[in-house]
């Protein structure tokens, strides 16, 4: 049975060719030769981005000041020619917006909000305090900025209203099976340096009956351990029903130091008693980022040859 009744999530509309996309900062400042690169592709595949000239403002290394930011983002929820908001790029600087964002003006007017990375903190708590549901994915500055930056068929599945669709990992698609198992839940998760940086907040994550998605970049191992750690002594991992890391680009010590970060997670979950699979590319990655719809119900399964996330209700409507 699903975690949590889904007749309570906030659904967004669907996204279609021709929308518009509004593009926003909350975080860090970026590149504006890699934001028009990105723009450029967001046009390729059909859609118009949208965004206000005081986006490329900078205050030492955040995106603008925070009533900026906040206006910004509350703008383009309210505003009803936009169809779905997408982030410039991640960095540092989200949680200023927490305590100043008006939350029932966005749930009013929910529509796709994709991002990553530093997102992750207005992410859950979309997903928490409004049941809305966020997508983890590409980004401007980033994904889309690069020839190869986006996984287009999760991105079309995920904000076009698909029903019941899959991603399926074989041996050789660098997903890797490390408890191997059955398991639904609620989709629900992100950039793991800010998961753990809720705990003790107002926004401090909601785990119970989640498949939960960790991911996170150039960290060492003895830091994910320690951030990993942290979790379960909070009991954040006590009621989750299966874990998917991310592809967790760039996270050793040294090219010669002997062991695997799988061993490393292994050591702090793998008495959970979940399904546990490794390697999906969403977030901070090498190539095609994976949009993953975060708030709906899914089902892992973690097998020996393979693994797969079935994705079983729509995203949005």
């Amino acid at each position: 049975m699903p975690a949590r009744p889904q007749s309570e999530r906030v659904k967004p509309p669907a996204l279609r060719p021709g929308d518009n996309i509004g593009i926003v900062a909350p975080a860090s400042y970026f590149n504006r030769e890699d934001f028009e690169n990105g723009c450029a592709a967001l046009r390729k595949m059909g859609y118009t981005p949208v965004f206000d000239e005081n986006i490329f403002e900078r205050d030492l290394y955040f995106a603008g000041g925070t009533a900026r930011r906040v206006r910004e983002l509350e703008s383009m929820f309210l505003r009803d020619d936009i169809k779905a908001i997408i982030c410039a790029r991640g960095g540092y600087g989200s949680n200023y917006l927490l305590p100043n964002l008006d939350l029932k003006k966005i749930s009013a007017k929910p529509k796709a909000f994709i991002g990553y990375s530093d997102l992750t903190s207005l992410q859950t708590y979309f997903c928490d305090a409004a049941n809305m549901v966020t997508f983890h994915g590409p980004m401007v500055s980033k994904d889309f900025a690069k020839p190869d930056g986006v996984d287009v068929e999760s991105w079309l599945a995920a904000l076009s209203g698909r029903d019941n669709w899959m991603l399926g990992f074989d041996s050789g698609s660098g997903v890797k099976p490390l408890v191997q198992g059955s398991a639904e839940g609620v989709l629900y998760g992100g950039c793991l340096s800010i998961l753990v940086a809720s705990l003790g907040t107002p926004y401090e994550i909601r785990t119970d009956g989640t498949i939960f998605f960790i991911e996170d970049v150039a960290t060492k191992p003895y830091q994910i351990d320690r951030m990993l750690m942290h979790l379960k002594l909070a009991g954040k991992l006590d009621g989750i029903r299966g874990i998917i890391f991310g592809e967790m680009l760039d996270c050793f010590q040294t090219h010669e130091q002997g062991y695997t970060l799988e061993e490393i997670v292994m050591r702090v979950v793998g008495d959970l008693g979940v399904p546990i699979a490794y390697g999906l590319r969403s977030g901070h990655v090498s190539r095609q980022n994976i949009t993953l719809p975060i708030g709906v119900d899914v089902l892992l399964n973690v097998g020996g040859s393979g693994v797969s996330l079935e994705i079983l209700e729509p995203a949005t409507v």
